[in-house]
């Protein structure tokens, strides 16, 4: 798993980065988004992914890699967005916005480990469209927890639905990284 930690670390420092320094950019321009506007920016990234997979063309010459960085950062600013009350200021200084994201990260790479150790890290065998599909399906969760107002039977909630799709976008950005012979 030492493999897994320094491979995870990698992404995450790549996103961290590009995170940090577009809130440098803009401020916290996205403290106006909703949950649900949130949760279709996901949408939006995944469907790509997939519609590039399916396809195996882009139009507009982005590819796959920078959609799924934008899928770690959006559950980090939607984790970020269900904490912060709403008479909190829309603009937040970047030291804070810093160690929200470093939290937030830190809360889910916990929760990967933990179920690493109890999964065998199965992922590695698993196809990159397989864990597209995967945060495909937890977005669809996520938008039907949103549409019932919060309230389930017997789910988990929305952070564990970002926290999952946010693991889930690492390991697609690792396997990419590290393609299987």
């Amino acid at each position: 798993m030492s493999n897994t930690a320094s491979e995870y670390e990698a992404v995450i420092n790549n996103c961290r980065s590009l995170f940090i320094k577009k809130t440098s950019d803009y401020g916290t321009a996205w403290r106006i988004l909703r949950p649900s506007s949130i949760t279709d920016q996901i949408f939006i990234k995944a469907q790509r992914i997939r519609t590039l997979e399916e396809k195996k063309v882009s139009k507009v010459g982005d590819d796959v890699t920078g959609e799924y960085i934008g899928i770690i950062n959006y559950c980090i600013i939607a984790m970020m967005q269900l904490e912060l009350n709403d008479d909190a200021p829309y603009e937040l200084p970047v030291e804070q916005v810093s160690q929200l994201f470093d939290r937030y990260v830190n809360e889910t790479r916990d929760l990967m480990f933990a179920k690493n150790h109890d999964y065998g890290e199965a992922w590695r065998d698993m196809r990159i469209s397989s864990l597209t599909d995967l945060i495909l399906m937890k977005i669809l969760r996520v938008k039907q927890i949103e549409d019932n107002q919060g309230q389930t039977v017997v789910s988990e909630g929305v952070k564990a639905n970002y926290q999952d799709m946010l693991n889930y976008s690492v390991f697609a950005l690792i396997k990419l990284s590290h393609p299987a012979p």
